[in-house]
């Protein structure tokens, strides 16, 4: 299965939950999770199943001042 993950191809053997893609690319709390353009919860990451084409946006905080 063909999804992209922040713009980048990415080759999945068997489809995944989107929680358990997120966890396996290394992402670290706090983010948030745009998948084909529309927000995931965190409380439905785990249910959400991906499709071939998804395309998953991870969105981390960024500090400053």
């Amino acid at each position: 299965m063909n999804i992209s993950y922040n713009g980048q191809a990415l080759t999945l053997s068997q489809p995944h939950s989107l929680l358990e893609v997120i966890e396996a690319q290394g992402a670290k709390a706090p983010y948030a999770v745009a998948l084909n353009g529309q927000f995931v919860p965190r409380s439905g990451l785990a249910e959400q199943r991906l499709q071939e084409g998804d395309s998953i946006e991870l969105l981390s905080p960024i500090q400053g001042g």
